[in-house]
């Protein structure tokens, strides 16, 4: 079966630092990754990597089949690929509806500059999209106003509204209460499975892993030293000490 996403032989440096150290890597549609590592372990570069922001020293990374290196994030979202972040990154200004027309409209071929944006895209989806993550009672409110467990939920809203077949996620659930962290993961979780996309996402919660991945790769020092179950991953005695600290 053809790989979602696949890296051969990835190389990158910063200074005397090894952020990805020949990182080769498949993912494929269905999966659920949840990938572990402690702070500079080299996580968040390869999702750069993966996703344009940074370009490798040598290696190759492939979507759906397709050559991504040299391609910039613009272009990568329009294959399918979509990220959420670690700071939501949302438009502040505007409404929560408006965030998701906006993030729509980077999908839509239709648009035109003589007519209003909510008039030219498909409102069923924006407001369907909304019902998903549980954010309908929050349509007109801005979006700087909103607690952070819903800003995490709108930057998954507005990556859902690109019609991702992978979105991954940098700690979704970073900066979110203990108690909200469960319901934010099962209603991100749930809209992931209804809209049929793969998910890949950076956690250091292990309840948050073990109840939400279907695998695990761990990272230490840019390169990936375990992958497995979460079963496996977590119970081994190289990442109990070395990544949980336990």
């Amino acid at each position: 079966m053809q790989a979602l996403v696949k890296t051969t032989g990835l190389n990158l440096t910063f200074g005397a630092v090894m952020a990805a150290d020949n990182i080769d890597f498949e993912l494929h549609s269905g999966e659920s990754l949840a990938v572990i590592g402690q702070n500079g372990a080299g996580k968040t570069t390869f999702i750069n990597i993966c996703t344009g922001y940074l370009t490798p020293a040598s290696g190759k990374v492939y979507f759906d089949g397709q050559d991504i290196t040299a391609m910039t994030p613009r272009k990568i979202v329009r294959l399918g690929l979509g990220r959420s972040f670690q700071l939501p990154q949302l438009f502040t200004e505007h409404t929560v509806r408006e965030c998701i027309q906006l993030s729509a409209a980077r999908q839509n071929a239709r648009l035109s500059m003589f007519k209003p944006l909510a008039a030219t895209l498909d409102s069923h989806e924006v407001e369907s999209t909304l019902e998903l993550v549980g954010l309908k009672e929050d349509a007109n409110v801005l979006s700087a106003d909103l607690p952070e467990g819903k800003r995490k939920l709108l930057d998954v809203a507005m990556a859902l509204a690109l019609r991702p077949k992978l979105l991954i996620m940098d700690e979704p659930t970073s900066g979110v209460a203990s108690e909200d962290k469960h319901g934010l993961m099962q209603t991100v979780m749930n809209a992931l499975k209804e809209r049929k996309v793969t998910s890949w996402f950076v956690e250091h919660d292990v309840d948050i892993v073990e109840q939400y991945a279907t695998r695990v790769a761990a990272w230490i020092n840019g390169a990936i030293v375990a992958d497995g179950t979460p079963q496996e991953v977590l119970n081994n005695p190289k990442i109990k000490s070395e990544v949980l600290g336990t």
